[in-house]
Formats: C-alpha cells, sequence, structure tokens
C-alpha cells in the first residue's frame, strides 16, 4: 500500500470547487469525504464543544474545519460570509432546522445566487414522515430493500448502513450536488437538493423494481438469484472456518466449477438451474468445500473463471493481491488504512488524501480568507464565537 501523500500535481477533477459541510453524522460526512477526495475544498462546520475530540480518522479526511458555535448570531454571520463565497452547501438537519439557525436557503441565494443547497435527510423534505426521526435500517424498510434481502426462512437482515447511509444517501447526495453546480456553472441559478434515503435506497433497486413489472421477480422473500438460495451463488464454510463466496451462476462458470470440486461425477451441469437438484448441489458443494481450508480453496481456483473468492474481512482486504496492486488501499502516517479515492480519472488524477483534521484546526486559516485580521480573530475566540 502507498504512503497517504497528495502530491502537489494531482489535486483531482472537483479543484476549484468550493463546498461548506455543516456538520452532520454518516451520509453528509460521507459526501464530504467523496467531494473533497476528488479535489474540493471542504470546510466542515464542528461545533465548539467538539474541539478536543478525535474525529473518525477516514470517513473525516480531507476536509479542512471551522470550529462556531452557531448559537451567537456573529457565528451563524461568519458561516455565511464563508457560504457566500462558496458554490455549495450540505446538511443533514431535520426540515427546518437549518432555517432556525440562519441559513435559509431562499435567504442565501439572495447573496449567492448559483449556490447550490444540498440537504440530506432520511424520509425527505416533504411528506407525513418528514419530521420523524429513523436510521438506515427504516429507511431501507420503507424503500422496499430490506423486504428483498435475505432468505425466507430467516428475518431480513441490514447489510451494514450501506444502502440507506452511504449508497442510497451520502452518494446520491453527491451526484445531486454536482448537478446542481454543472447547471449552475451554465449560468443557471442555485437551487436546494433535496436528497432522501428512502429515495436514494429505492433507485439503487431499480433493477429489482424493472424485474418485478416484467413479472421476473420472485415473489417469496429469498429466492432471487442474488439472495443466496441458490448452490451456485452463496457462500460455503471451509475447514478452517473461513468462506468462499461462490457466483457461478451461468453456464460456463458453473461447469468450470464443478469441474475444478472434482464433482463432475456426481453433479450434472446441465441441470444447473433445476429448482429439484439444489438441494443436493449445495451438499455436494458444502462437502467439498468443508475438506480443505479457505486459502487452498483460493489458489485452486486462481487461474480458472469459475467465480470463486474468498471471504475477506475488512482486516484482510487491504492485503488481498489484485486490491494491493491497484492501491485500492493507503494507509496514512498513522498507520490507518483508508480505501483510497475512487472513481479514477486518466487525466487530473485525485491523489491520496489529507489526514483528517482535529475539529477547529483550520479556524484561523478559513477566517484570515474571510478578511478577518489576526487582532478580530483573537477577539472572536476570546468570546468564544470560535474555537
Amino acid at each position: 500500500m502507498r504512503s497517504h501523500v497528495r502530491s502537489e500535481n494531482t489535486q483531482g477533477p472537483l479543484t476549484g470547487l468550493r463546498v461548506v459541510e455543516l456538520g452532520g453524522m454518516g451520509p453528509v460526512p460521507f459526501c464530504g469525504m467523496v467531494l473533497s477526495d476528488l479535489g474540493a475544498d471542504v470546510v466542515r462546520i464542528h461545533r465548539p464543544a467538539e474541539v478536543g475530540t478525535s474525529p473518525n480518522p477516514v470517513l473525516a479526511r480531507g476536509r479542512r474545519s471551522l470550529a462556531v458555535d452557531l448559537k451567537q448570531p456573529r457565528g451563524v454571520a461568519l458561516v455565511r460570509r464563508l457560504i457566500d463565497r462558496s458554490d455549495a452547501v450540505i446538511e443533514g438537519f431535520r426540515p427546518g432546522v437549518a432555517e432556525r439557525l440562519g441559513f435559509d436557503p431562499e435567504d442565501l441565494f439572495r447573496t449567492n445566487p448559483r449556490l447550490v443547497f444540498g440537504r440530506m435527510t432520511g424520509y425527505g423534505q416533504s411528506g407525513p414522515m418528514a419530521q420523524r426521526g429513523g436510521h438506515d435500517i427504516n429507511y431501507v424498510a420503507a424503500s422496499g430493500v430490506l423486504g428483498a434481502l435475505g432468505t425466507a426462512d430467516r428475518p431480513p437482515l441490514p447489510p451494514l448502513n450501506l444502502l440507506g447511509d452511504f449508497g442510497g444517501g451520502g452518494m446520491l447526495l453527491a451526484v445531486g450536488v454536482l448537478a446542481g453546480v454543472l447547471r449552475a456553472r451554465g449560468g443557471a441559478p442555485g437551487q436546494v437538493v433535496d436528497a432522501a434515503m428512502v429515495d436514494g435506497s429505492a433507485l439503487l433497486m431499480a433493477m429489482v423494481y424493472g424485474n418485478l413489472a416484467r413479472g421476473q421477480w420472485p415473489a417469496e422473500r429469498g429466492a432471487s438469484v442474488f439472495s443466496g438460495v441458490r448452490p451456485y451463488y452463496t457462500t460455503y464454510e471451509c475447514a478452517d472456518g473461513g468462506f468462499v463466496a461462490v457466483g457461478a451462476s451461468e453456464p460456463k462458470f458453473f461447469a468450470a466449477l464443478v469441474e475444478r470440486l472434482g464433482l463432475s461425477e456426481v453433479v450434472d451441469v446441465a441441470r444447473q438451474t433445476d429448482r429439484s437438484t439444489w438441494d443436493e448441489q449445495h451438499r455436494h458443494f458444502a462437502a467439498a468445500f468443508a475438506a480443505r481450508p479457505r486459502e487452498e480453496w483460493a489458489r485452486r481456483f486462481a487461474d480458472v473463471d469459475a467465480c470463486v473468492t474468498p471471504v475477506l474481512s475488512p482486516a484482510e482486504a487491504p492485503y488481498d493481491e489484485h486490491l494491493a496492486a491497484r492501491a485500492t488501499f493507503l494507509t496514512d502516517e498513522d498507520g490507518v488504512i483508508h480505501p483510497a479515492p475512487a472513481p479514477r480519472f486518466s487525466a487530473t488524477p485525485a491523489g491520496a488524501p489529507q489526514p483528517a483534521p482535529a475539529p477547529g484546526a483550520h479556524t484561523g486559516d478559513v477566517l484570515s480568507e474571510l478578511g478577518l485580521s489576526a487582532a478580530e480573530i483573537a477577539a472572536l475566540r476570546e468570546e468564544k464565537v470560535v474555537v
């Protein structure tokens, strides 16, 4: 893995984009991280109470931090001055909270007409659930995602908080903000981006809803090819307690799987999709994989397209040969392993991100850029408007 150092010549395709991140958890910091990874100058607003705390070393990377008391009018005024010089704002408050804090989008548009105001919530800015609290599991339950996961004989399990918070939340917020900025840079006025995790996670189900409309999605949960119930698309335990993932859904991959497992005499490849054979297939595959350790199976399938891979833990994945060759993970000066910025760009590579700042680490720098003198900054610190 490479060192966590940004090259002066590889600042990323979003160089010149300025974003204000109004705190938040989960999806908003993830959006800020993605934009920062790709070169945007993102300033995260921290509360004074957060000064002295340790940031998430990965999720908080790459930004600058301004610690300011938004309960004081002068603190709000300072952030508004910063917003006036920015392309976008991202926030994750419940509907109406930003307005009560002093950041009404319509008011901000008067001083920054091309501002894009990105709003991240679970249920959206409108509708009967808009003011309700919740978490990832609630949002993916409401959008139909959770109901499609797992097998019919067990309750559905959430896939961490990947589909609501990050895939359907922060990533869609980033797309919305960039779309708004692109339009504004073409001369159009700014606008509000209403990004809701129920909307975004529903969007991730586009293929499923399309198949449902065509009558190609099974009514029974756990019956689809991706649910893990089919013997050629699931996981198996190995002799050492490790697991392998099998995704041999196409006939050619299935035939290679059967051959490499030494089961050609007992598994009829022509009957791969015959449901009446699945229990028998599963027993044969399970017994075969259970006879050898995971790494031996990884070696045995390394030179054949049978769609068999070891199931790696987050601690193991950074050391995978392929991912190491691509530098999919980076290591910072403190030894923290980071997923590298993605995607990759040929002409404007992003390079490695800067470390996560301590809350308030850039207060003086940011205020200086707003035109405040050292004496004015010192006075604001003395009065605890900023930290």
